[in-house]
């Protein structure tokens, strides 16, 4: 009898996940990420769990099915020719489009709506040490551009895969490159390296962004008790990058480890992290200690976001997602230092909870 409602859950979830990741692709990836984040403030300030858990991450808004099948859509639609937006990149790399009632594409992004739950629920189940929906965005984005004929890296442009100084002397792709991916512009209408964000990619900037993203990260998560409501909050407010408000930070990938790290550590040290008002604590340094910490997850992670950028978003032609990778990467941390029983919890992390 179990396992027979097993098979029919299962069934119930690989149809939404379709469903999602083709609504995904309906309204545009990064549409849908915000979504998420409006989702995630909704559930942990109103104290909803199941709208946190169930639809800004499951298969309505999970990064990892509507976000995942935008991008892939994008992908395959401009292998096919059907995007001709005069985005500076590849076309393919614009996840601001939306393709409404295209059929073909939104197949596509409901293909991969089910490859990211699958993805995801394999990562749980083996209760792999990291945020299972970031490595599915990760995973499902290389897998796109293996499975659409993409480069998963790129040709490797200027003086090594971290150069990112041709796009500062705005360089272009040299014409024996040929007619790029897209079916609209030629090589030489490209940029030789193309940043994911052109106003935050310098080491010094983004490590900055880090540290203080990170101390408001760390700060909102003891306030509050919630890992996820920072993390919500960076994500909605992408809705103005997503209007074309100049120099926006994007800020999840920090906000979301440095709150983490910041209650894994109030946990360590004897606070609970079920509740909120531990701000109380600044007269013994606790809650000062906890900001730290968040700081220095905050600053590790954006670096690691633009190391990983600068090999596989500048180089290639597809979107493949530093903040996602810098999320994996960061609770894979924080994991780490679970293991070594430098911290009680990971708080949220599979495997150290």
């Amino acid at each position: 009898m179990m396992e027979a409602l097993l098979e029919v859950s299962w069934i119930y979830l690989l149809l939404a996940a379709f469903a999602g990741g083709a609504f995904g692709a309906s309204i545009g990836a990064l549409p849908a990420f915000i979504f998420t984040g409006f989702m995630v403030i909704a559930g942990e300030a109103g104290g909803l769990g199941g709208v946190t858990g169930e639809i800004a991450f499951g298969a309505v808004f999970g990064p990892h099915i509507s976000f995942a099948g935008g991008a892939a859509a994008a992908a395959y639609a401009a292998k096919q020719g059907y995007m001709d937006t005069g985005f500076d990149f590849h076309e393919a790399k614009n996840i601001t489009y939306a393709f409404g009632t295209k059929v073909d594409v939104l197949v596509v992004g409901g293909l991969f709506g089910i490859l990211g739950l699958v993805i995801t629920a394999v990562s749980a189940g083996f209760a792999l040490p990291w945020d299972p929906i970031a490595i599915a965005v990760v995973l499902s984005a290389l897998l796109h551009r293996a499975f659409l004929g993409y480069s998963v890296i790129g040709k490797v442009h200027g003086n090594g895969v971290l150069d990112m100084t041709p796009f500062e002397r705005e360089e272009k792709k040299p014409s024996a490159e040929g007619t790029v991916d897209d079916h609209v512009k030629k090589a030489t209408d490209r940029f030789a390296v193309e940043p994911w964000l052109p106003h935050q990619y310098t080491w010094g900037s983004v490590a900055f962004l880090g540290l203080i993203a990170g101390i408001l990260g760390a700060f909102i998560a003891i306030a509050t008790g919630s890992p996820f409501l920072a993390f919500g909050i960076s994500a909605a407010s992408l809705f103005f990058l997503n209007l074309g408000v100049a120099n926006f930070p994007v800020t999840h990938h920090i906000t979301l480890p440095a709150s983490t790290a910041a209650l894994a550590y109030m946990a360590t040290v004897g606070s609970p992290i079920e509740s909120a008002g531990m701000l109380g604590d600044l007269a013994d340094g606790t809650v000062f200690m906890g900001l730290v910490v968040g700081s220095v997850f905050g600053l590790i992670c954006a670096v690691f976001g633009e190391f990983f950028q600068r090999i596989f978003y500048a180089q290639g032609d597809t979107h493949v997602d530093p903040p996602a990778a810098a999320i994996v990467f960061g609770t894979l941390l924080i994991a780490v230092l679970y293991f070594a029983g430098a911290f009680s919890t990971g708080v949220w992390v599979p495997g150290t909870v």
